[in-house]
């Protein structure tokens, strides 16, 4: 499990837009803390309120020189219209293949609803050398983080 004083795994994926655009996570590091927010999937409650809570936020992250990425096994096309839908001025990152979220070890499954290899819900601040300087999973992947604790943590990184 990555935690707090690791190096954070880098890694490259695909933009949730509608051009596909590739991210290379390496890409953000050493311009401000990095948010990555790791949510189970696009369109259901828990995940839309998370990431609505992180755009309510985004100029706090902003003001704090932090860049904000969702990151989930969702497809760029699904990811590209969520957003669309749901107004997020941040990027949506897409792990089809599941790479990521097993690096951040974060990989689970809930047969009950059929879904096999979606990202646990998760936040980790990485600061400008590529340290995570916070890390939070769920124990509960319904459960929300404390938007306020991760604030705070851009602050300090």
């Amino acid at each position: 499990m990555v935690s707090d004083g690791d190096t954070a795994p880098t890694f490259t994926a695909t933009l949730g837009t509608a051009e596909h655009e590739s991210f290379d996570f390496d890409d953000h590091l050493g311009g401000g803390p990095v948010v990555l927010a790791f949510f189970p999937g696009a369109f259901t409650p828990p995940c839309r309120n998370e990431m609505l809570a992180l755009q309510d936020r985004l100029d706090d992250f902003h003001d704090a020189g932090a860049t904000v990425f969702g990151l989930s096994a969702d497809s760029p096309f699904a990811q590209g219209a969520f957003s669309d839908e749901h107004g997020l001025e941040f990027d949506l990152v897409s792990d089809m293949a599941g790479e990521v979220i097993r690096a951040y070890d974060l990989e689970m499954d809930i047969p009950d609803l059929g879904l096999y290899g979606i990202a646990n819900r998760a936040v980790f601040v990485v600061d400008d050398a590529g340290v995570v300087t916070y890390s939070w999973v769920a124990d509960d992947p319904t459960n929300e983080p404390d938007y306020d604790a991760i604030l705070d943590a851009v602050a300090a990184a």
